[in-house]
């Protein structure tokens, strides 16, 4: 009874204190990184002009671990990646599985460097082989500049989702969740972050009891350190717990109105709450990130996988923090003046595209590879070809050796996020395919086995599965054509491969290739002459649930392959376009 009277007591404060706060203008909107950013970290560095900073997990794909910064908690941008060099970690390439490589990291600041701590996983290893858990650390002492974040330390740890914490008497401590399906807990050990050497790993917390006790992070507050934690795995069940100690050691008391935030067992649309992370801004005022899954509980179409959300947090005195339920439109504490002067190469997180890739320029900071990318397999207003991105073709397709694996070869793609739940993606098309299986186009990308293709293919002409959209056109020749190819791959049914004739009078001219997602559940794939719109036709429609699994979200790309053979014809992209039409939010 005493506990329900305090939490009640607790909330009638946080509602007065938040009332007056709504005086400012503090309305926002989740996700506030929306696409694929999941597993959150976020900081608040005075010393860097009052700004926020927040990392997210990036697993095989590469630059990793984008960063965003904002000095107004509304604008937020990509500052660049913590890991954007191959020879930072080269074993990234040997990863092997879609849900391998960078998993949760945390980002921390302390007496000038800027820590970044995570784990390089081989997801398919044993769960009890310790060699599955590769942790890291990186630093950097500017957090803008590329070529200031270091090569990886390692340190062992069998475990993940590790984070540094700094106590006030001068020690330093990594925390992690030990890999659960060996035993689960949130484990502890003094470090030493140049070097990388740990001490004896002891056990602190056990959890609430839901599955996989995992992401903790410390926070040593009015002579408390609190454990903060997720529980109950990355889906439904997902949730926010937290636990203190008088000693960073422990004992660990649980927080009796645990969890703090989860929207497990509702119908609200963001599902999967948890992974979180906490920060104050300038006024003292707090604020929690977490990652989040706009699915509804049906969990059946959620293209761009788990997003970054952010909800304000009132932490009184020698309390427990509360946390403000998760929903699209937000208010809470009042926000910094807006101010978008923030450096860094790469887009507002908001904004859509229209590349010219011109002489001179460099790939969008923002663009995506699968694993590290062969240089020579871009280039930028190549001879004779200005103002168009040159694929060299690639082996291996987009689901490579076998839907996990790509070897040394690697795979020619390059893509950006999907950042709203509406769309249009469009490129144009040079490519005059001379042999068999030669192909170029577009992807819906989650991982190398979920994604969806609409390619220009050198195939038989009697490969063809109908005429071209609006034709009737059919021939029983065995005669190589290019042909318009639609194929999926997904652990969930995908439709059957479309191969319709590309149209005679389009033969060796540029084509326009277009995605667009027209609701919530839906891609068009579309084709058609760069230089008439007006007569692109749509190839299909195709549900975004063979897209939706998974760890990662959607990336929009262009591709070039041979598909096993012998071909090198190479394929050039031009006028990039990605234009956001909307959000779902509820």
């Amino acid at each position: 009874m005493v506990c329900v009277v305090k939490t009640a007591a607790l909330w009638v404060f946080v509602s007065s204190v938040l009332a007056k706060s709504y005086v400012q203008n503090s309305t926002y909107y989740n996700p506030i990184l929306p696409g694929f950013h999941p597993d959150p970290s976020c900081i608040f560095v005075p010393e860097w002009d009052d700004t926020f900073f927040c990392a997210s997990s990036s697993f095989n794909a590469f630059p990793g671990i984008p960063l965003h910064a904002s000095k107004d908690l509304q604008n937020w941008k990509l500052i660049g990646h913590v890991l954007n060099r191959r020879e930072q970690l080269p074993r990234l390439a040997e990863t092997n599985r879609s849900t391998s490589g960078i998993w949760a990291p945390t980002l921390r600041f302390n007496e000038g460097t800027f820590w970044l701590v995570t784990t390089l996983v081989d997801d398919d290893r044993a769960a009890e082989d310790a060699s599955r858990w590769d942790n890291v650390l990186f630093k950097s002492d500017d957090p803008y500049d590329p070529s200031a974040w270091s090569e990886a330390i390692h340190f062992d740890f069998e475990g993940y989702d590790t984070s540094p914490v700094w106590d006030s008497d001068g020690k330093t401590y990594i925390v992690g969740g030990h890999a659960w399906k060996v035993f689960p807990g949130i484990l502890l050990a003094e470090a030493d972050l140049e070097t990388g050497r740990v001490g004896e790993w002891e056990i602190i917390w056990n959890g609430t009891g839901g599955t996989a006790p995992e992401g903790p992070h410390i926070y040593l507050k009015d002579g408390w350190y609190y454990l903060l934690a997720a529980e109950g795995g990355t889906g439904l069940e997902h949730m926010v717990t937290m636990a203190r100690s008088k000693s960073i050691h422990g004992p660990y008391e649980a927080n009796p109105a645990n969890p703090l935030l989860t929207n497990a067992n509702t119908t609200n649309y963001f599902q999967t709450v948890g992974h979180a992370d906490l920060f104050h801004d300038a006024s003292g005022n707090w604020w929690g990130v977490a990652l989040s899954t706009r699915s509804g509980p049906e969990y059946l179409y959620y293209p761009m996988g788990r997003e970054t959300i952010m909800v304000p947090v009132a932490w009184p005195e020698n309390e427990f923090p509360i946390w403000s339920s998760l929903n699209g439109e937000m208010s809470g504490w009042g926000f910094p003046p807006e101010n978008l002067e923030i450096e860094g190469p790469g887009p507002m997180i908001t904004k859509g595209d229209t590349i010219s890739f011109e002489p001179g320029s460099t790939l969008p900071a923002h663009f995506t590879h699968w694993r590290f990318p062969i240089s020579d397999s871009y280039a930028i207003s190549p001879p004779g070809h200005p103002n168009t991105l040159r694929l060299a073709p690639s082996k291996l397709n987009l689901t490579a050796l076998n839907g996990n694996y790509a070897g040394p070869g690697g795979q020619t793609f390059v893509g950006r996020r999907q950042q709203d739940t509406l769309f249009t993606y469009a490129v144009n098309l040079d490519f005059s395919p001379k042999s068999l299986e030669e192909e170029a186009g577009v992807s819906v990308f989650l991982t190398q086995n979920h994604h969806l293709d609409l390619g220009v293919v050198m195939l038989p002409a009697n490969s063809s599965t109908a005429p071209f959209p609006g034709t009737n056109h059919s021939t029983g020749s065995s005669e190589l054509v290019p042909q318009l190819r639609f194929r999926g791959i997904s652990y969930v049914p995908v439709p059957d491969d479309i191969v319709v004739p590309v149209p005679e009078a389009w033969v060796d001219k540029t084509l326009r290739l277009e995605i667009k997602a027209h609701n919530m559940s839906h891609y068009s794939m579309s084709a058609g002459p760069a230089d008439a719109l007006s007569e692109m036709r749509t190839i299909l429609d195709v549900s975004n649930a063979p897209v939706s699994w998974g760890f990662t979200g959607v990336i929009l790309g262009i591709y070039c392959t041979s598909n096993g053979y012998d071909g090198s014809t190479p394929a050039y992209f031009s006028q990039w376009r990605y234009i956001p039409q909307g959000q779902f939010r509820n």
